[in-house]
């Protein structure tokens, strides 16, 4: 027969799989924490100043300005390399058309004609 579990156990969780997971399980399990404390009257000044502020429009203004900013970097970022990739295919184009005019048979000579 399998055994019950007993009252006292707590169920195991499951492993997590990457240090983030791992990290968010553990900030989970201190939010139950200080919530249960703060349902029992005995969280502290700090704990209670922590979820004040979190909830401040301050704090929420803040949350949102870095957003955004994140955003504006991600744009750049994509922009530079846009623009790289820009340049590239501007010298290829203008490679093919100095090839396909003519020129590259005129620098061949040119430069026969400095050796001498």
């Amino acid at each position: 027969m399998p055994r019950a579990q007993s009252d006292d156990k707590k169920p195991r969780s499951r492993p997590t799989i990457s240090p983030e997971a791992y990290e968010n399980r553990l900030i989970n399990k201190a939010y139950k924490a200080v919530e249960k404390r703060i349902d029992n009257g005995e969280a502290t000044a700090a704990e209670y100043i922590h979820f004040l502020r979190l909830g401040s429009t301050k704090e929420q203004l803040e949350l949102e300005k870095v957003k955004k900013e994140n955003k504006l970097l991600e744009a750049k970022a994509k922009s530079l390399a846009d623009s790289s990739e820009i340049k590239e295919l501007y010298a290829k184009v203008l490679t093919s058309m100095r090839d396909y005019s003519g020129n590259m048979f005129v620098k061949e000579e040119n430069l026969d004609d400095e050796d001498d």
